[in-house]
């Protein structure tokens, strides 16, 4: 069978409501990884007496930076948000051009003494050292006078306090020692070299301090331990991309044990995390277990048991005050154009002044659900207006949309576009245009299929009949272009010129597909 084929074969058996498209806690005291399946890339994550918490890239979404909340390592939810927005560019607001690979990069999230600190590099700017009482904030920030990238934040039992960094590029990892109040650096030294070393993370054992560095000319992890955070350190590969992943570092439990968390490179749906046993031989951790070391395990004994299935919310009926946690902008949102309160149960996204769907402010996005997932949009497209171009579809490297006008005769359209980012700049490819039935309710969805990198989008004027148009569209995934995160859903609303008209939605829906091809995992 054809891949195409078989993709549109796999879109038949689409499940009716479950959000639950993957679950890695099987129910049977054993999880699967990874433990999320969709894009949480540079993960760092702590206890704090039997709560976990997880910190992840946003890159230029907002609000920045996602923590989420666990009891267990392996059932997680979206907690809070570090920041609201993003400050220092005007590209955040997507004026004079656009932020896709900015924005909020890797962090450092510890705790001591009552307090949460989260060490950050905004893209361009200083290093901030974030602190709160609660994780859910509100947060607040010293500002460093030096950039110190992918920051790895410890603090000694005393207080005492370090950054350390390290970029590909040069591979020197550079200690810096902050004040007591984690405001400003009065030291900086250079304690070690590992080639293409970067997302540097720190962390004490007995008498050891370990340091792992990804290294991702290689997509390999390595650690190195010393007796001393200003060294000499000892060096030894751990794990890679084929065995495991190749960002992270370790969380110790309650009782003692020891587990480790890395992201791995996925494809189209990005970065996802796994997590795995570490045991420890001569005072080196070993991941996995000693009958299967240095690898992370597809399937092992959860970290801690008894504790019930759990994960970040999708589906979404816009009934609440504020926007669910899994919901983000592409850039900073202008909030005089979408509301909550305008309709209450609806979502009112009013058009933003914009060419073209790559520089649209105000589409808002969730991530991608694998292996394969759908989403499905209910609309009210009676109030656009002429010019109008509000839809459905993904946000990524390749963007396909469903793009829904109307005439000066207020006849309603539906065009299938395609958005590819390359080097040079955003290309939009229009592969079908078909009239709309008469009336105010529109149903669109968007299909994602992670094990075969393609997507598929359709149309419907009751819910029940659907029409596919365009045909099926790559799902891509890379660093160098689109927006480096795995492909998104995206709710989109904007016009070449000011427009006074409006599309609502009245709710979001996730479920899950039979994949077409085999799952990664």
């Amino acid at each position: 069978m054809k891949a195409g084929s078989a993709f549109a074969a796999g879109l038949l058996l689409a499940t009716a409501a479950s959000a639950q498209v993957w679950r890695s806690d099987q129910g049977d005291g054993s999880y699967r990884n990874p433990v999320l399946y969709a894009d949480y890339p540079d993960p760092d994550i702590i206890r704090v007496g039997r709560d976990y918490y997880f910190a992840s890239t946003t890159f230029a979404n907002t609000p920045g930076i996602t923590i989420l909340h666990s009891r267990d390592l392996v059932n997680w939810t979206i907690t809070s948000h570090l920041v609201p927005r993003l400050e220092g560019r005007p590209q955040y607001d997507l004026v004079g051009g656009n932020a896709y690979r900015k924005g909020l990069y890797a962090s450092s999230l510890r705790y001591h003494a009552g307090t949460y600190y989260l060490a950050n590099t905004p893209v361009g700017q200083n290093t901030r050292i974030w602190y709160a009482r609660d994780v859910r904030g509100p947060w607040r920030y010293h500002e460093l006078d030096r950039q110190a990238f992918d920051p790895g934040l410890f603090i000694e039992p005393d207080g005492r306090a370090y950054l350390a960094t390290a970029s590909t590029a040069d591979g020197t990892i550079t200690l810096l020692t902050l004040d007591r109040a984690l405001a400003h650096v009065t030291a900086s030294r250079k304690v070690h070299y590992i080639k293409g070393a970067e997302g540097s993370k720190l962390l004490r054992r007995g008498d050891y301090y370990y340091l792992f560095n990804a290294l991702p000319p290689r997509l390999a992890l390595s650690v190195s331990r010393s007796r001393s955070l200003f060294g000499p350190w000892e060096t030894r590969d751990q794990i890679d991309d084929t065995t495991g992943g190749h960002q992270g570092a370790l969380v110790d439990l309650p009782d003692g044990r020891w587990f480790g968390f890395v992201m791995e490179d996925s494809g189209a749906i990005g970065r996802m995390t796994n997590i795995s046993p570490v045991f420890w031989r001569d005072d080196w951790p070993v991941w996995g277990t000693p009958a299967a070391p240095g690898r992370v395990p597809r399937q092992a004994a959860k970290p801690i048991a008894g504790h019930r299935f759990a994960e970040p919310a999708t589906s979404d009926d816009f009934g609440g005050r504020l926007l669910g946690l899994q919901w983000q902008w592409n850039h900073n949102p202008d909030p005089d154009r979408w509301s909550l309160a305008a309709r209450p149960g609806w979502l009112r996204l009013r058009p933003t002044v914009a060419e073209r769907f790559w520089s649209a402010r105000n589409t808002l996005t969730q991530k991608g659900q694998g292996p394969a997932s759908r989403g499905e949009v209910k609309l009210d497209i009676a109030r656009l207006a002429p010019g109008d171009r509000c839809g459905f579809g993904t946000l990524g490297q390749i963007s396909a949309n469903l793009t829904v006008t109307r005439d000066a005769n207020r006849r309603a359209r539906v065009a299938m576009e395609v958005t590819t980012d390359r080097v040079e700049g955003a290309q939009t490819e229009t592969r079908a245009t078909t009239d709309l039935p008469q009336g105010d309710t529109l149903w669109l969805r968007t299909d994602m299929d992670f094990t075969t990198s393609r997507g598929r989008v359709a149309y419907s004027a009751d819910g029940v009949r659907w029409t596919g148009l365009g045909g099926d569209f790559p799902l891509a995934f890379a660093w160098q272009t689109g927006t480096f995160q795995g492909e998104q859903f995206a709710l989109f609303c904007y016009a070449p010129a000011w427009s006074e008209g409006w599309v609502d939605i009245d709710s979001f829906r996730l479920s899950r597909l039979t994949p077409s091809g085999n799952a990664p995992r």
